[in-house]
């Protein structure tokens, strides 16, 4: 499978990596070229960086990992004909440029819509998928935990979109918990916030989220 990332932090350096780790190729997307020397070393010749829209064009499958403030920006220099019909993870969260409240981030959208709500009606002929939004980097790959796999919740509208991510979160070490429709994304963004609590209270970044069934 060849990938497409777009953002070229450490959330789209982690993941991919992870797809490397498990032999496909990857072509992560940015405005730097020069800020992924690096990981274009560590991970030889399956490793590749281009444009935004080289990198959407080269995929199978994206991953839309920037802030979210930025994300409608980054998908239309993408350009809307390399992304139709793909499934796009977004691990995007809609966190305000301001500074957390006690621990507590604030969030530009409101709770009757999610940002990747906005993004599947500004690019109807892609499929989003929530993913990887309420963990964090580090512990996005195989991350080992006493109390088992962590749950990572997913969301979208296309049921086979759903079903290649699915895929990729049980290769990365985590469970699947299918929410439902693209609506169930305004569930699932905010976790981000909850995640973040204990790390700006406690430095404490290295928790995930388990859904537990009876």
């Amino acid at each position: 499978m060849k990938v497409g990332i777009l953002g070229s932090g450490v959330v789209g350096q982690t993941l991919g990596s992870g797809f490397i780790k498990y032999h496909h190729e990857v072509m992560i997307g940015t405005r730097n070229a020069s800020k992924l020397t690096e990981w274009k070393e560590q991970n030889g010749d399956s490793a590749n960086v281009g444009s935004f829209s080289e990198a959407a064009a080269y995929a199978d499958v994206i991953v839309l990992a920037v802030k979210g403030s930025t994300a409608k920006d980054a998908l239309e220099l993408a350009g809307v004909e390399n992304l139709k019909g793909k499934t796009i993870l977004d691990a995007t969260n809609p966190i305000a440029d301001v500074a957390p409240e006690d621990g507590t981030l604030q969030f530009f959208t409101d709770s009757t819509k999610s940002l990747m709500e906005h993004l599947q009606e500004a690019f109807p002929e892609s499929n989003f998928v929530k993913a990887f939004s309420c963990i964090g980097a580090y512990n996005m790959i195989n991350p080992q935990y006493e109390a088992g796999k962590p749950s990572m919740f997913i969301c979208g509208n296309n049921q086979d979109a759903k079903k290649t991510t699915g895929e990729i979160v049980k290769m990365f070490g985590f469970e699947v918990e299918d929410m439902g429709t693209a609506i169930a994304a305004r569930g699932i963004e905010p976790l981000c916030i909850l995640w973040c609590i204990p790390g700006f209270i406690n430095n404490q970044w290295t928790h995930a989220f388990k859904l537990l069934k009876k």
